[in-house]
């Protein structure tokens, strides 16, 4: 039996991605986006600022969707679609983050959107050839790993998210 690796790697994400994860932010709005559900939560603010320490303080802050969702656009997604995929340059330090919920679902689909077609670009040498340099430690690592570390970051910080939607939801209501 013969196995498309990249198309099960892809798959795996895509999947998840158009039934549960995308469908679960529609109709995240600007309240919610920025809504702190305890105090000295980390955030992107309104002027563009995000909150950021490294290394992070412990017990690491509490962080709201808008940080969430900055992470997952800027650290998870655009930085290695830059250095594995020709995007464009980004990282924690210049990136434009979005200050209304709009804004950073576009950055989302978008950053999302190089990340996965970059992964079905790829061809079973690329995947077991190393990252390099712009992973760091990683660096000598094989893409296959690069892509499944990908997968696992963009599930668990969407379930992260969703939870926030929850959280909120049900804090509105009471």
């Amino acid at each position: 039996m013969s196995i498309d690796v990249v198309s099960e790697l892809a798959e795996q994400l895509d999947l998840h991605w158009r039934t549960q994860l995308r469908p679960r932010l529609d109709g995240l709005g600007d309240d919610e986006y920025f809504w702190q559900p305890v105090p000295g939560c980390w955030t992107v603010h309104r002027d563009g600022g995000i909150d950021f320490e490294y290394p992070a303080p412990q017990p690491e802050p509490v962080t709201t969707i808008a940080w969430r969702l900055a992470h997952v656009i800027v650290g998870v997604l655009a930085m290695r679609n830059h250095a594995h995929f020709g995007g464009p340059p980004a990282d924690y330090q210049s990136w434009s983050y979005a200050t209304d919920a709009a804004t950073a679902l576009r950055q989302l689909d978008e950053a999302y959107r190089h990340w996965i077609d970059g992964v079905r670009s790829l061809d079973e040498a690329r995947l077991a050839a190393p990252v390099g340099p712009a992973e760091g430690p990683w660096a000598q690592s094989p893409m296959v790993t690069l892509v499944l570390h990908i997968n696992r970051e963009v599930i668990h910080h969407g379930a992260e998210i969703a939870l926030l939607r929850d959280l909120y939801t049900h804090t509105k209501e009471s």
